[in-house]
């Protein structure tokens, strides 16, 4: 595997205890229902497959709270002023082991719990958040990656998707890191045996995933390319994009059979975004049969690079015409190396039991 990925059949690290060993699992995370993004795919997947090897998963999520909108982000719900409900939870709960998905009220009140009474417990690192802030407000990423490191200094495990990521966090000073690669449903995207007839010029050049501004979308929309250019996928950006770049087709939030179809249609996958740990959407893109465009940074290095299943260049465009000479089945067969049953072993191995 290149980058530094972990095939369905390699073995797995073993960390704080056995990925056999039956046991109740608290996994606290601010992401979840009904966002929309790689975190919450994650976790869906990974409590399932959790709970397929025989595994009690306890949620501690926004919807058992009182909320408020996420500032910028009106669609995600905080919870408000949750320490003592996450105390009462994790008490009563009586879990063999305590996950922190992410950095917001419900980590830092689970955090706060662990601390108090001693406890170990892991964190994964899922978003670069120190990017997103320069993004919108012009804050420099070392002061937010200080903060994030002192957030995940504790943890017996910080969780990370790739090897690059890795790199980098070590970099800024992150202790303890640990690998959980990801997985794809296989079942849902597949390539269809003819591309679906469309109206649409061809080729089709698809971004799928949040219409935000740190997803970078400009550098895809504002390429001279032949077809059509695809965009399927909500956030704070989209009306914003619609009128200045009213050519473009903007589905909206798709899901199902319906967000499949739009993958298997699509002849190149473009993923702009420079500040993804990982990017679920290039690996459905890749089982849907479709090769992928995107610039040579943490993510897309570890998923595409020397694959050939895919382009790294810092010029887009030119990244993009080089797919449309790509193997689909070459696309199909890289996904196939990933499974959702790999990863929840993966996780289960960084775990460590409380006491």
């Amino acid at each position: 595997m290149d980058g530094g990925m972990i095939s369905a059949g390699a073995p797995l690290p073993v960390a704080g205890l056995l990925p056999e060993t039956p046991m109740r699992i608290a996994i606290v995370t601010d992401a979840w229902l009904p966002q929309t993004n790689g975190v919450v795919s994650t976790l869906i997947a990974l409590k399932r497959e959790l709970e397929l090897v025989g595994h009690d998963v306890l949620m501690v999520t926004p919807e058992q709270f009182t909320t408020i909108p996420c500032p910028t982000y009106h669609e995600i719900r905080l919870a408000l002023v949750p320490g003592f409900e996450v105390e009462r939870i994790l008490t009563r709960a009586k879990p063999d082991s305590i996950h922190i998905v992410t950095e917001g009220p419900l980590g830092i009140a689970a955090r706060r719990f662990c601390r108090r009474h001693g406890l170990p417990f892991t964190t994964s690192f899922h978003t670069k958040f120190p990017d997103y802030i320069e993004a919108r407000f012009g804050i420099p990423p070392s002061w937010t990656y200080e903060l994030l490191r002192r957030f995940h200094a504790p943890a017996a495990s910080v969780m990370v998707a790739t090897e690059s990521i890795r790199q980098e966090l070590a970099a800024h000073g992150f202790t303890q890191l640990s690998r959980w690669t990801r997985g794809v449903d296989l079942s849902q995207f597949r390539p269809l045996a003819t591309k679906p007839a469309t109206d649409w010029p061809r080729p089709i050049f698809t971004y799928v995933g949040r219409v935000a501004v740190e997803k970078n979308l400009p550098a895809f929309l504002d390429l001279d390319l032949p077809g059509t250019k695809l965009i399927v996928g909500d956030g704070p950006a989209r009306e914003t994009l619609e009128r200045r770049y009213p050519h473009i087709r903007f589905v909206g939030r798709q899901v199902g059979e319906d967000l499949a179809n739009f993958y298997a249609m699509s002849d190149v996958f473009v993923f702009p975004s420079r500040t993804d740990t990982f990017g679920l959407v290039m690996l459905e893109a890749l089982a849907s049969g479709v090769p992928i465009a995107a610039l040579p940074v943490p993510g897309p290095i570890d998923l595409i690079e020397d694959s050939g299943v895919g382009a790294l260049d810092w010029d887009l465009k030119r990244a993009a015409l080089a797919c449309l000479d790509i193997d689909p089945d070459a696309c199909r067969a890289r996904a196939l190396e990933f499974s959702w049953a790999t990863s929840a072993q993966q996780f289960l191995s960084n775990l460590h039991r409380l006491g």
